[in-house]
């Protein structure tokens, strides 16, 4: 067994510890079992400094939860966008294939808790049918593996996925949604990177939060999986008591960039039911990305969206930069707020006014050649 395995057996799970170890209430730790079952590694544990802290509110389970009326199972509408099991397609030239229920740590604010833990309902029986889909639509360039995390798969099994994946003549890139460099970073061996390297391009989504998330182990983790040739990337989510504060998100994205990570994609929470508790104002994400556009590297500025509910996809959000606009000129202000004018150019294309001009050898009588009137015509109703 490897060290990742062992410490996904020895992470806590049930009521007896979540009760022990964080004096929950009995019966409000079997009603949040009920509801979300809880997953803490020993290794994302030890991050924890005290109680109630960014790591703490991550990953233990919490009354809050159960008193969200308000919340949606599924609302990304990722169910009714799945035309056969496993996979979810959204975006025309991109699909989203589930090939686990598992994760190395149960996150509290996950999405999709409808499904992640339940063997049945991501199922690995399921898998040829998602992979006959994506061979029959060749419109599918770009397969992003997800579940639970596909880095739970054992090596020989994620191989059989990729290789499968790149039999597939249309799909040109690979991507692996997976948190394990964050909160396991010990899935990140030496065979795991060689089974990568085989089926390039793998790029690698990853997932953190907070900057004390980023770590010795995490560090090496990422630079792995970089040195194996795989760009890596971070999307986070922003949380309330987490990292909503302009200063934390700024030092996380800055630590993401000197270990080599690209700031990605920075969330709105999801609107999941038992998530209310760590739901911003959008104000607040607007507040922090205009703390950064402009205070730090461009490199370190993720793009700021709303997954939008319903299954409308990623639609990003900006400050208001923009002061007035018309055809003459745009007037806007910078991150220190000086204002500033720039000239538009008019675009001064009418087709109808092109004129073709044609020097004809024969007789006028005999009248303009039939592929001449054509051009001409054609031209015109452009």
């Amino acid at each position: 067994m490897e060290v990742w395995q062992q410490l996904i057996r020895d992470s806590v799970h049930t009521v007896d510890e979540l009760v022990d170890r964080f004096n929950l209430d009995r019966q409000v730790a079997e009603d949040l079992d009920e509801h979300f079952q809880a997953r803490i590694n020993p290794y994302y544990l030890s991050l924890i400094r005290y109680p109630g802290d960014p790591i703490w509110k991550q990953c233990i389970p919490d009354i809050d939860e159960l008193e969200d009326f308000d919340g949606i199972d599924d609302p990304l509408n990722e169910d009714d966008m799945s035309p056969v099991p496993n996979i979810t397609h959204r975006y025309p030239d991109r699909c989203l294939f589930l090939v686990t229920s598992q994760c190395g740590m149960y996150c509290r604010f996950c999405t999709r808790k409808r499904k992640v833990g339940d063997y049945e309902k991501i199922s690995m029986k399921s898998l040829e049918s998602a992979f006959n889909y994506i061979e029959n639509n060749p419109g599918i360039r770009d397969v992003i593996l997800s579940g639970g995390d596909p880095l739970m798969l054992t090596d020989v099994m994620l191989e059989k996925v990729l290789k499968r994946l790149r039999e597939i003549p249309h799909v040109e890139i690979i991507r692996l949604g997976t948190k394990m460099p964050c909160v396991l970073p010990q899935r990140i061996t030496k065979s795991l990177c060689e089974v990568i390297k085989k089926y390039h391009p793998i790029y690698i989504n990853t997932h953190f939060n907070h900057p004390w998330e980023i770590t010795e182990e995490s560090t090496k983790a990422c630079s792995m999986l970089m040195d194996a040739g795989c760009p890596v990337n971070n999307q986070a989510v922003l949380m309330k008591g987490v990292n909503d504060d302009p200063d934390v998100m700024k030092e996380l994205m800055q630590k993401l960039l000197y270990i080599r990570v690209r700031p990605y994609y920075l969330f709105m929470a999801d609107q999941t039911k038992g998530t209310k508790h760590f739901r911003t104002s959008i104000e607040k994400g607007l507040e922090i990305m205009e703390k950064l556009r402009g205070h730090t590297s461009g490199m370190a500025v993720p793009h700021f969206v709303i997954d939008a509910p319903g299954g409308g996809g990623k639609i990003p959000l900006l400050p208001k930069y923009v002061l007035h606009q018309d055809e003459d000129r745009i007037i806007m202000r910078n991150y220190k707020n000086e204002v500033y004018t720039y000239k538009n150019i008019k675009d001064e294309v009418d087709s109808a006014k092109i004129k073709i001009e044609v020097t004809k050898e024969n007789d006028k009588s005999l009248g303009e050649p039939k592929h001449l009137r054509t051009q001409v015509e054609t031209v015109n109703q452009c």
